[in-house]
């Protein structure tokens, strides 16, 4: 402590380190704190209630199962069950309430799988590098940090032997001392900077491994949002198919007609209307090789994991041959490396001249 508070002061010199370390431990660091708003907002997402988060986080923490409870959707779609029944099956309005209720809990079921895709595929490795690999990355630092202060210690102590020495006020062995002090320091520095730079590399893989993670989540998302709309679909099909005096509003005559709102179609208008966000030179480059019959050479973006025996495993930054078949979905295309073929996304890709 003594070290660092003479260091502030100005009484002692401090080693800097190389810039491409400081720029490592920068990365690092923006990497842990934006990792942890993620995580921390996605845990919001899958679940608002506060009191679940705290009760599901001690559980954890006791590594017991929490007790199973219905969640919202669930609880809604039995409360309409129950009203339902009260309200007698055979009524429209009762037997309205018994299809919502169902479809709510179809609703809550797929909530629940979103919660533990996402968890498992998503949030563990998130936390798994906060309280694994940045706790490691920060007890290496903080090892770096006292070898430092050691070094800086030694090279003070033989820049005042030297000036002992000139004033012949010590003899020269102190000073043969000091400078073997400030050699092994030194080893001891470059060692722990060598180990510190080589787990600070590791973010890179880091960010690739989260990328993969985030695309996963992403998929579990689309997958929850496609079932739920395909539960209202039906359910509005179903409900279409009372009589339209029942489906009237109090406040509404029954003879003024109410509009049905085509949902596919409103999807299908409302994406028309935003702009495109693809790249408009790849996207006509793989339009063109999707027409023709010919290869191109495209770079690997991103690591990619083949899926199954069709697909082909890809590294990030590595040049492969593509092209395209016949009835081949729009988002791939076919990958050639030596003798290994498969299918690849082109969302992975980017085409070369």
């Amino acid at each position: 402590m003594l070290k660092f508070t003479e260091e502030k002061l100005g009484q002692a010199e401090k080693t800097e380190l190389d810039a491409h370390l400081e720029n490592l431990l920068s990365k690092a660091e923006c990497t842990k704190l934006w990792t942890e708003k993620i995580m921390k907002q996605t845990e919001v997402l899958l679940q608002p209630n506060p009191n679940a988060r705290i009760e599901e986080f001690v559980y954890e923490k006791l590594d017991r199962k929490a007790p199973s409870r219905m969640n919202n959707p669930e609880l809604l779609g039995q409360y309409m069950v129950d009203a339902g029944n009260e309200f007698g099956p055979g009524t429209a309005y009762g037997n309205a309430l018994i299809k919502c209720g169902e479809t709510q809990k179809r609703i809550g079921t797929a909530d629940r799988e979103l919660i533990q895709t996402s968890a498992i595929n998503f949030l563990t490795p998130l936390r798994n590098f906060i309280e694994g690999d940045y706790k490691t990355i920060t007890k290496e630092r903080k090892l770096l940090q006292n070898k430092r202060l050691d070094l800086d210690a030694a090279k003070t102590r033989l820049k005042k032997a030297k000036v002992a020495e000139a004033r012949a006020a010590i003899w020269a062995e102190e000073v043969t001392k000091s400078e073997q002090e400030v050699r092994i320091t030194q080893s001891e520095f470059d060692r722990q900077a060598e180990i510190t730079r080589l787990l600070l590399e590791g973010i890179s893989s880091t960010h690739a491994h989260h990328l993969r993670c985030l695309n996963d989540f992403v998929e579990a998302q689309m997958t929850y949002y496609a079932q739920c709309y395909q539960y209202m679909l039906d359910l509005q099909k179903q409900l279409g198919s009372f009589p339209s005096t029942f489906l009237s509003n109090n406040n509404q005559s029954s003879s003024t007609p109410v509009q049905s709102v085509s949902t596919p179609s409103l999807l299908a208008s409302a994406s028309a209307s935003l702009p495109s966000v693809s790249n408009s030179v790849v996207t006509s480059g793989i339009s063109e090789l999707k027409s023709s019959s010919g290869n191109r050479k495209a770079r690997v973006l991103y690591d990619y994991d083949a899926a199954n025996s069709s697909e082909l495993s890809l590294l990030a930054d590595e040049v492969i041959t593509v092209y395209s078949i016949p009835g081949m979905d729009s988002d791939w295309l076919m990958g050639e490396r030596g003798n290994q073929k498969g299918k690849v996304p082109i969302t992975y890709l980017e085409l070369l001249n």
